[in-house]
């Protein structure tokens, strides 16, 4: 039987590999790919606890959950829409995506 601890685990293993990634990456895309892996380890998360409450019997945790997952999925949506214009504006001025050549603010 799954219980939540295998779903806790797994989320703390992907969270883990998006910080590593955001991290030991250089390249932009990557970064952006790392921190949505992140925020999918933070979606397993709130489902996992809307799946198996803290306090049983209770029917609006599962709503909650669900709630949560959908705030956080709209935000990883403009996350990637305004990280991917910023990569795409920095290549035209600088013709690299490497964030260590974002050193300023100024394209």
């Amino acid at each position: 039987m799954v219980g939540p601890t295998h779903y806790l685990v797994l989320a703390a293993v992907l969270f883990a590999l998006g910080g590593a990634g955001v991290v030991l990456r250089r390249n932009a895309l990557i970064v952006l790919m790392s921190i949505e892996l992140m925020l999918n380890a933070v979606n397993l998360t709130f489902l996992a606890f809307s799946r198996f409450p803290l306090v049983p019997k209770a029917p609006a945790a599962l709503l909650q959950g669900h709630a949560a997952v959908f705030f956080v999925i709209a935000v990883a949506a403009c996350e990637a829409a305004v990280g991917l214009a910023i990569v795409i504006a920095a290549f035209r001025s600088r013709t690299s995506i490497h964030v260590d050549d974002f050193d300023s603010l100024k394209l």
